[in-house]
């Protein structure tokens, strides 16, 4: 997921707002208490998030893939005034940990956790989605895209995380190993889809933004 160099890096993160204190005791909690801490978005990461938040304004976001909240924190931060955060999450053992800081942050209001398979969760929430970030199993990336695509409107957003995979998808396809062919599968599959405009952009471990037209 390293692919700046480290002074490179750095630098970005010296010129870029800092996180506040919430966030910034979510990253070192999710550090030291928490099993694969590489899933986190961090600072870089979750300024950005919280910069397309602020530009697009989204009244409704659906987050798939919650970790331990940092992500949808940093999307409730630039929500339209009465808007809401879907966030789902698998894995029950970390709702405590995400309840905590979404009401340290006092965002408990406007970010709404559903605990369970994502595909299953998805038709039970009404209305469209402004922005849907998809930061979950990749063997369902492609099932999550099919699944909201028509309940994004035209000029929302369907966004994915780690679609560079640690550089993986550049290897040739049958070298490619299941995860990441899906993933190859997914970026082919966007860069078809005569329905959006889309760019992947190399930030941490590429996020592949696709603009519904």
């Amino acid at each position: 997921m390293d692919f700046l160099p480290e002074d490179i890096e750095a630098y970005s993160e010296r010129f870029t707002t800092e996180e506040n204190e919430i966030l910034r005791a979510l990253n070192r909690h999710t550090h030291t208490k928490v099993l694969q801490p590489r899933m986190l978005a961090g600072h870089l990461q979750g300024r950005f998030i919280s910069m397309l938040s602020h530009m697009i304004k989204p009244k409704t976001v659906l987050e798939i893939g919650t970790y331990t909240g940092y992500s949808s924190l940093c999307w409730a931060e630039g929500l339209a005034a009465g808007g809401k955060v879907h966030t789902l999450e698998l894995n029950d053992e970390l709702e405590t940990t995400i309840k905590l800081f979404h009401e340290k942050a006092q965002k408990q209001d406007v970010i709404e956790l559903h605990i369970g398979h994502a595909m299953e969760i998805i038709p039970t929430i009404e209305g469209e989605f402004d922005v849907v970030f998809i930061d979950a199993d990749k063997e369902n990336y492609i099932n999550y895209y099919h699944a909201v695509m028509d309940r994004v409107p035209s000029g929302g957003y369907i966004i994915a995380d780690n679609v560079l995979w640690s550089g993986k998808v550049t290897m040739p396809v049958n070298e490619m190993d299941h995860d990441t062919r899906i993933l190859y599968d997914y970026a082919m599959l966007i860069q078809q889809d005569e329905r959006v405009e889309n760019i992947l952009l190399p930030i941490r471990d590429g996020l592949l933004i696709a603009r519904k037209k």
